[in-house]
């Protein structure tokens, strides 16, 4: 029997979805109208008209709330139950990041930037136009709950820290500007992670780390034992300062890119592929090995490559030090590269931030959201591991 070929032209469902605003629309509203079902259903032991033993509870209808997203405003069904224990975290953490970009872009339409465009774009997310008035009772509610969560005090230790920087363009005073947003993600010794800080600053420099990283422990960070960054040189003095008892990862992927400032252009892909298996040995000695193999085989072919590996590539290498199943998640700042481009899918809609407050509001917003979701999710490392290595060393060193 013949088989009929899928036609390569036809576009993926996804894209078919994702053109079609109202059908994305009415997907959302389904998707999230079902969790506030599953929600109640939850609180009262028992799904609609049926009959259980640990029913606690009745439904008593529906009011209407809606909700501010990127496709749209959406009109959902909140259920109600006749003693009014009812309530939902929905609203609260996802309207919270779509609020502040919604403020973002509208409080460029307020202050003329790009008018027609941003005009649109905020009447089609929430069905109106804005004045300054309900810009600035949008920003009241927003600051005080984003405030909390950039200045709670930090009460346990994160013996794993991991610090990067984006830029984000923001109008000052008329004239555009790149201002560096800096981001700490800790591991606490459950083995979650969570967003510890997020702050502004002109630039990436030594004091504007420093004052980073000593604001976190002003705020009680403590018993940090390894840091991963990329090889900003300011960071790594302020790293060297503000928490000398740490170890200190240079990112390899940073350090592989940086290797390509040694290699000519029509270099073999065969001398990065090979350095880049370091990273997948063992342990530190197997590594060293076949570093030495490494070095021996492309000394001649490419002898400014290999000179500046053999000076730098020990800081790259501090993550063998930790239990191995840790070392993919740790010899590298992806976790914090991740999180920072959804910030960017995020921030590209407003391009240009009409204010530093603009900006943080919603890189603070995206932040917590992302924050919430990782104390909800299973814990993201084993730190049992850690532990009964540092205890293995003890005894040892005994």
């Amino acid at each position: 029997m013949a088989t009929t070929k899928r036609s390569t032209n036809r576009p993926p469902v996804e894209a078919l979805v994702a053109g079609d605003r109202d059908l994305m629309r009415a997907l959302m509203k389904d998707a999230l109208q079902e969790v506030l079902e599953a929600e109640m259903t939850e609180l009262l032991g028992a799904s609609p008209n049926e009959r259980t033993e640990t029913r606690s509870g009745y439904r008593a209808g529906y009011y209407g709330r809606g909700l501010v997203t990127r496709i749209g405003k959406l009109e959902l069904r909140v259920p109600r139950d006749r003693h009014g224990e009812f309530s939902t975290a929905l609203f609260e953490r996802y309207a919270r990041s779509e609020k502040a970009l919604v403020a973002a872009l509208a409080e460029m339409y307020v202050q003329g930037v790009s008018t027609r465009k941003v005009k649109a774009i905020t009447e089609e997310l929430c069905g109106h136009s804005f004045s300054a008035s309900a810009i600035s009772a949008i920003n009241k509610g927003l600051d005080a709950t984003l405030a909390k969560f950039a200045h709670r005090p930090l009460e346990e230790a994160y013996p794993y820290l991991i610090v990067d920087a984006r830029y984000e363009k923001v109008r000052e005073s008329g004239v555009i500007r790149s201002q560096a947003v800096l981001i700490a993600i800790g591991i606490n010794w459950e083995g979650h992670r969570q967003v510890l800080a997020v702050e502004l600053a002109n630039r990436e420099s030594q004091s504007s780390w420093k004052e980073f990283l000593l604001g976190l422990k002003k705020r009680g960070l403590s018993g940090v034992e390894f840091v991963a960054s990329d090889d900003h040189a300011g960071l790594k003095k302020a790293i060297g300062e503000v928490l000398p008892e740490a170890a200190w990862q240079r990112c390899y992927v940073h350090f592989l890119r940086n290797a390509l400032d040694y290699l000519p252009r029509k270099a073999d892909d065969d001398c990065l592929q090979e350095l880049r298996w370091m990273y997948d040995r063992r342990d530190l000695q197997e590594a060293q090995r076949d570093l030495a193999a490494w070095i021996t085989k492309w000394q001649g072919k490419y002898p400014k490559l290999v000179d500046w590996v053999e000076g730098n590539i020990a800081e790259t290498l501090t993550f063998y030090r930790l239990p191995r199943a840790h070392h993919k998640h740790l010899k590298s700042t992806n976790m914090l590269e991740r999180l920072n481009e959804e910030i960017k899918r995020r921030t590209r809609i407003v391009r240009i931030f009409p204010n530093e407050a603009a900006c943080l509001r919603l890189v603070r917003a995206l932040c917590s959201e992302t924050h919430e979701t990782w104390l909800e999710d299973s814990r993201y490392l084993n730190m049992a591991l850690l532990a009964e290595q540092k205890k293995e060393f003890l005894r040892a060193a005994a």
